[in-house]
Parts: C-alpha cells; structure tokens; sequence
C-alpha cells in the first residue's frame, strides 16, 4: 500500500511553516495512522533528515495526546476515534494525506505536528477541588445518586481533553471541554458545595485563554472522540446563570 502524506513542517512559533511530501510505500491496512508515521519517520531518520515531531502517549484511545488534523478533520474520518485508533483502511491505495496541528490561538504550537494545549490544564486548575473527607472509602450506597445522574456525570467524565472541539468550531471555542470538566463533577453530590464557584473560575480562565464563543454550530459534538454532548454545554450556561444570579464570588480563583 502506497501512502502520500503531506505533512505540515515548522520548527516553531517564530519560524514560518509550510507543507512538504513525503511517500511512504511500506504501509498496510492493518497499521494504525500512528505506526505508518513511525513508519515514515524511520526513513526519514534513516536519511539523516529531521523526522515529524507529533504528540502520542497511551496508544490507545484514552490520553488525547495524539492530535492532529487528518485531511481537514481532527483525528481524521472516522467516527469517534482518536488518531491512534484511525487506521489506514480508512483510506485508499495512493490517497494523498494531508496532515498538520491543530489550528486556534489558545494552542500554540511547539513544532511541527505538536500544540501546547496546558491551557486546558489551568481551566481545569481554575475549577478548584471537592469537598470531600479523606481516609477510606465510605460504604456504596452512604450517599445515593440517581442512575441517571450517575450516566451523565461519566458521559461527561469521558471527555480527554484532545482538543479536537476547539479544533473543529470556526471561533476555536473551547465550550464543549469547559462544560464536560464542569459537568461531570456538578452532577454528582460530591461536586455540590463548590458548584457554583467551579463554573465561575473555569469559564472565567477559559475566557482569559483566548478561547472564541460558542455559536452552537455542533462541529465540536461531530468531532468528539468520545461523542460529548452539545446538552453539556446547555447545562453548564444555567449552572453559570445560575451563580451570577446568586451573587457567588469565584474567591479560590481570583488568582488563576
């Protein structure tokens, strides 16, 4: 199987980018975009040239570390997969692939394939912590959740920050992750006491990020690896009404 990939080569910020072609005539079906990458950047080590630098971590499914645009769509065409679970049989012999970061002004890039997303990391930082006792656990049932409720809190807990909503949403809005973080925990009991204070700070830091607003045009739900919910959202604009309304000061947040 013959892969032509075209891929996005900067060597950082301040250096001017562009696209360059490359082949790779050893691929197969059953390697994952990922491996023919490895793949490619073997031979290019091979010819003393610098190989592609791209984000990668767990390999499978789980970490987000592994974005990118594949032809114009983040973690490429198939359906609720990450990068490192699209494999070449969703292509075909001699496709052209045209491969580069993700594009938003909240992720800087690094080099080449690679963004700087710990923006992500300080909304979450800027969500603060529960108000729960250590030690051990308590019994199972000693506070009681709904199904339902318990169902939407892990939906909204899959989210793993790939960044592929922002990716995807012509503003680069950051709305869909910011409400997942604030959702799976507002949700549950545990996640009560600070509720109001969590979704002031986070939409606060998202704000303060650079991130674009949300005009609800569902491209960040299409693209999400883990099919998060536009509902998401909804919920976290009248949790945050909700605080505004109540007067609550976001006061273990002012600093981030």
């Amino acid at each position: 199987m013959n892969i032509k990939v075209r891929a996005w080569r900067q060597k950082n910020q301040e250096t001017p980018g562009k696209f360059i072609d490359y082949e790779v005539t050893t691929a197969n079906l059953d390697m994952s975009f990922l491996e023919m990458l490895d793949v490619l950047n073997d031979e290019l080590v091979q010819r003393g040239e610098d190989p592609i630098a791209f984000d990668h971590d767990c390999r499978e499914g789980i970490c987000g570390m592994c974005s990118c645009m594949i032809n114009g769509e983040p973690h490429g065409p198939a359906n609720k997969v990450t990068t490192c679970q699209t494999y070449l049989r969703s292509f075909k012999d001699g496709d052209t692939l045209t491969i580069e970061p993700f594009r938003a002004n909240a992720f800087p890039l690094i080099k080449d394939l690679v963004v700087d997303r710990t923006a992500f990391d300080r909304i979450i930082q800027a969500g603060g912590f529960i108000s729960v006792n250590a030690g051990s656990a308590p019994p199972a049932n000693a506070m009681p959740v709904p199904k339902y409720r318990a169902d939407l809190a892990m939906d909204a807990a899959a989210c793993i920050g790939c960044g592929a909503c922002v990716a995807a949403c012509k503003n680069a809005s950051a709305m869909l992750f910011v409400a997942a973080k604030v959702s799976h925990l507002n949700l549950l009991p545990q996640g009560q006491p600070e509720k109001a204070e969590r979704v002031l700070g986070m939409v606060k830091q998202m704000d303060a990020e650079g991130f674009g607003a949300c005009t609800v045009t569902g491209s960040c739900e299409a693209v999400c690896p883990k099919g998060i919910s536009l509902n998401f959202i909804a919920k976290m604009n009248r949790d945050y009404l909700g605080a505004i309304l109540r007067g609550t000061p976001p006061a273990n947040n002012e600093s981030a």
